[in-house]
């Protein structure tokens, strides 16, 4: 009876889902049939003969299910660990089991006797079930986006309430509250959480972070002491977070985040109510009002939440917008780049939350109208995306055409977000930059394959793009009236001096004769009147433009600089006149980063790679940039042209991987890649053309062969723009070769030992077209004391009898980057032996930590930002990361040299999910401000300072609001990386 029953199931899916399940094709049909076995296997294992039926069966539903598991590891592993949740499906189905646990969920606080341990369980347990429940409903088709979404929204409420109400119960019971009615513990209790963000709106991502705020009313009758209230809810706060987030053996509820509080950086944890509202209507800026559009009482006192809600209304509502507020306001918009005019997008990688035409856009595109306009009209004041865009439609704001491309897109970027992350419960926002990770998430969302899949993506993605656009054209017009600017005759117009000292220029009469020397024709970008017409068009923009870079003189000199430099203006011109995204791209290079500015000031020629349609679509991998340096160098017959074409090839690309980077089109991992690719193919073409020459005169050496080993970053495959190199040059050859063949033959210690110092000189030493690399040398065998070239035997003797434990840390980052690819493969499979062999992990990573603090005590950091020496800074992870490859404490695999693939790697035994994922996070942190910073300057990182175009950058990347709020993150990440080197590689209890 079982079987004919699970039959019925497997023919008709509706008795789960209340529909038939979608078809899904999976990647490999042999792997799903093994998923499934799998999982049936387990199901038999538990007495569960109705779903292990159901799975070696052949009907719709085992086949949707089958594809799921192979499609989903996540999915999959779920079903396997607790198969119970698809067998109850028989008896109930989907959404009704979906109620159940709600209802489970709320009673776990009541439960007699519950403990913390309790609750903590039965929310994980009850969490798991329906969230991989949500998923299914998702992908079969039953349920759509909006709906998906709020059931993840109604299952993170119903923890939060769930865990709060457990707390103040036991505050109730231990007398630190006396709640008027613990049956109800939540009213009348003052603790209130607010939740925030997409949880706010009731639109949860998947594997979403849930942004609270907690704040207490001291007023309320449950408190009985006021003085001790602020303590008591950090305290209950602080479990609140544990209760939530701290993965145990049955996983995690939901992570948490707390930093959209007032002023993170100094507040605590819970905020009396009146202390938060002083804030917001003292010091609170427009990012927070936009935020608190979505801000909802969850949980907790849900009555004193939403009275706080209603004081802050006028706040969050102005009915009269000053013209300041308002272009705050078009500066949050100019957080999120309108990218128009810069052809497709690269759909692998592509993020689908941040990246152009992303869904961030179109929230931005709905917060910011809503800002503008919610003062005056009620009806813009909800919290949800989609609604609100239905109601500016109905209110005229925005057209019903674009109502209905933003609305549809929403919903399907939304839905392949979610499915991103079903894969594997992670939150991820990036398509999979491989063809199989893309493949698997077009099938999961019934594509038949990746092509179809990313051909509805790229319209999708261009759709959102030119309606973010448009409001940018209806925002002030970057050459509207802005008073007199009048820059004939000798003398200064008073007029225009006001109006450039209101655009925020400090030296007014200095840009009037700036400005006058480019109408005068002085340079050859604007010799013919046709050019000096546009440029006198595009004037006004451009004054805007650079006025709100802060830094206005500064930048305008630089684009001074340049335009000295050019060869012609009009193509320039006009292209900045019809395009002002690239207009304003250029004025945060000229006010925001200088390495970049120099750049182009230098070779005004780098900006033509701006033009390239393909530029932003195209990724700068290794064989993208080989094929265009093979074009590059085509032809160049002399030496000195080939190493004059590799720097001035070497500097445009760095070029346009940093326009990627701030463009957003790549994130800060795969521009450390593209730097490091662009070093590996450069130094390489470079070593070749010097030993070709070497060659002319001094021969070869018989057999012999030589490889270059990238250490450091370049190793790591983590360089930025400004990185020096670090190699390591090893040779070898035949055992009876006595010298070269060459008409002045040398001693191959000699040969090899010239032909690297030939090589620094070739890439290090300053020509025509400036520096290739600065090369360091220093972590060859002995340091300075050794030779510059290394044998091979030499480096294998080294490392296994004299190396210091420092420099088998230093090998861990080890990589063959050109050369002889032989050679290269035997150095590397000796730095793989040294690495594994046998050590006391004690002793080692006592010695790692002996080397922190050596590093600490002799050179300091200069402050918070000093994101490489900083008490849990990178240095922090990247010994523990070097530590971990010398202790053999990574998972089974090839041995990895990047720092973040290490610390994924971690042994559980070493090191638990939430420390490598707390490691793996801060690295992302540090590694994505420190290329943006490096990428933009010369100098240090000054706090006090920072370009408004910098700051933009930055918090785009970390999607973070203000720098205030991201300073407290990086110090807040910094102590949490310190605790766990010191847990980690100085053991227990010590600190020090």
């Amino acid at each position: 009876m079982q079987k004919a029953r699970a039959g019925i199931a497997a023919e008709d899916g509706t008795a789960w889902f209340g529909v038939a399940p979608r078809a899904l094709k999976p990647l490999d049909r042999e792997a799903a049939k093994e998923a499934a076995a799998t999982v049936a296997e387990c199901a038999a294992e538990e007495g569960l003969d109705r779903v292990a039926a159901l799975l070696e069966g052949e009907g719709p539903l085992a086949a949707f299910l089958a594809a799921v598991f192979d499609l989903s590891p996540f999915l999959r592993d779920q079903a396997r660990r607790r198969p119970v949740l698809l067998d109850r499906l028989f008896d109930t189905p989907l959404d009704r089991r979906l109620a159940e646990l709600g209802d489970a969920i709320a009673g776990v606080a009541l439960a007699e006797e519950q403990s913390e341990a309790g609750v903590m369980q039965a929310l994980r347990l009850h969490k798991a079930e329906a969230h991989a429940l949500i998923a299914l409903a998702s992908l079969a088709g039953a349920a759509d986006a909006a709906t998906t979404v709020a059931r993840l929204s109604a299952l993170a409420d119903a923890c939060i309430r769930a865990a709060a109400d457990f707390l103040l119960v036991d505050a109730h019971r231990r007398g630190k509250l006396a709640l008027p009615d613990p049956q109800e513990p939540a009213r009348g209790s003052g603790y209130v959480l607010l939740a925030m963000g997409k949880l706010g709106a009731g639109e949860l991502n998947f594997s979403s972070d849930i942004d609270l705020i907690a704040l207490f009313d001291e007023r309320a009758p449950a408190i009985a002491d006021p003085v001790e209230a602020s303590d008591l809810f950090v305290r209950l706060t602080r479990r609140l977070v544990r209760i939530l987030q701290e993965r145990t053996e049955h996983g995690y509820v939901f992570r948490t985040d707390l930093r959209l509080r007032p002023d993170p950086g100094s507040t605590p944890l819970a905020i009396p109510t009146e202390a938060a509202l002083t804030y917001y209507e003292s010091r609170g800026q427009n990012w927070e009002r936009a935020a608190m559009i979505k801000a909802r009482a969850v949980a907790g006192d849900t009555a004193a939440g939403s009275a706080f809600l209603a004081e802050l209304q006028p706040y969050v509502w102005r009915k009269y917008l000053d013209y300041a507020a308002i272009a705050d306001v078009h500066s949050i918009k100019r957080q999120i780049h309108a990218h128009k005019g810069h052809g497709a997008v690269a759909v692998k990688g592509h993020n689908v939350k941040l990246g152009r035409g992303g869904i961030r856009e179109i929230e931005f595109f709905v917060q910011t109208q809503q800002l503008i306009a919610g003062g005056r009209f009620p009806e813009l004041r909800g919290r949800e995306t989609v609604a609100m865009l239905g109601r500016l439609a109905e209110l005229g704001w925005i057209g019903e055409e674009a109502r209905e491309a933003l609305a549809g897109q929403y919903w399907f970027l939304r839905d392949v977000e979610n499915v991103i992350q079903m894969i594997a419960d992670e939150q991820a926002h990036s398509l999979p930059e491989d063809d199989q990770g893309l493949t698997r998430v077009a099938l999961l969302l019934g594509y038949d394959d990746a092509d179809s899949f990313s051909e509805a993506f790229r319209r999708s993605l261009q759709l959102v793009e030119r309606h973010y656009a448009a409001l940018f054209e209806t925002a002030p017009q970057l050459s509207g009236d802005l008073g007199n600017l009048v820059f004939t005759g000798d003398v200064d117009d008073p007029g225009t001096l006001e109006t450039l000292s209101a655009l925020g220029f400090e030296r007014p009469s200095d840009i009037c004769r700036v400005i006058r020397g480019w109408h005068f024709g002085r340079y050859r970008a604007t010799r013919s009147s046709e050019a000096r017409g546009r440029l006198t068009e595009l004037t006004p923009a451009l004054l805007e433009a650079f006025g709100q870079t802060r830094r206005a003189d500064e930048a305008l000199m630089r684009f001074d600089a340049f335009l000295s430099g050019l060869p012609a203006g009009i193509q320039l011109f006009s292209l900045l006149q019809s395009n002002p995204r690239l207009l304003e791209l250029l004025a945060t290079i000229m006010g925001a980063a200088p390495r970049l500015a120099e750049t182009i000031t230098r070779r005004p020629h780098v900006f033509d790679g701006l033009l390239d349609p393909a530029l932003l679509s195209e990724l700068p991998n290794k064989a993208y940039l080989a094929e265009r340096l093979e074009a590059f160098l085509g032809g160049a017959a002399a030496y000195e042209e080939t190493l004059d074409r590799l720097r001035i090839f070497t500097a445009e690309q760095k070029f346009l991987i940093g326009i990627r980077l701030l463009t957003g089109a790549i994130d800060a991992y795969r521009a450390g890649k593209a730097f490091s690719d662009l070093a590996d193919l450069t130094i390489g073409m470079a070593f070749e053309a010097v030993h070709a020459e070497f060659a002319r005169r001094h021969g070869r050496v018989p057999g012999g062969r030589a490889a270059i080993l990238g250490m450091g970053k370049l190793g790591s495959r983590e360089l930025t723009a400004g990185s020096d190199v670090d190699l390591i040059l090893l040779y070898d050859h035949d055992a009876d070769a006595e010298e070269s063949d060459g008409d002045k033959p040398l001693a191959p210690s000699h040969y090899y030992a010239r032909l690297t110092q030939r090589l620094i000189a070739a890439v290090s030493a300053p020509m025509a077209e400036g520096v290739l690399y600065e090369l360091d040398l220093r972590l060859r065998p002995s340091g300075n004391k050794g030779p510059v070239a290394t044998h091979i035997e030499a480096f294998r003797k080294y490392q296994r009898q004299e190396a210091w434990t420092w420099e088998h840390m230093a090998l861990a980052r080890a990589r063959p980057v050109a050369g002889d690819a032989g050679l290269g493969a035997e150095a590397a499979a000796e730095i793989d032996a040294v690495l594994g062999a046998d050590g006391d992990r004690a002793v080692l990573a006592g010695e790692a930590a002996k080397m922190r603090d050596l590093i600490e005590e002799e050179k300091p950091p200069r402050d918070a930002w000093d994101l490489k020496l900083v008490p849990g800074g990178l240095i922090d992870l990247e010994f523990i990361a070097q530590h971990a490859v010398l202790a053999g404490r990574l998972t089974e695999g090839s041995r990895p040299t990047a720092t973040a693939e290490v610390l994924a790697r971690l042994a559980p035994d070493f090191a638990d999910a939430d420390t490598r994922a707390a490691l793996v996070d801060a690295h992302a942190l540090y590694f994505t401000l420190t290329q943006i910073i490096r990428l933009c300057l010369t100098g240090p990182f000054e706090p006090d300072d920072v370009p408004p175009g910098l700051a933009d950058l930055l918090l785009r990347a970390t999607d973070l609001p203000d720098l205030a709020v991201l300073q407290a993150h990086v110090e807040e990440t910094s102590r949490t990386v310190r605790e766990h080197f010191d847990r980690l590689l100085r053991g227990p209890g010590d600190g020090s």
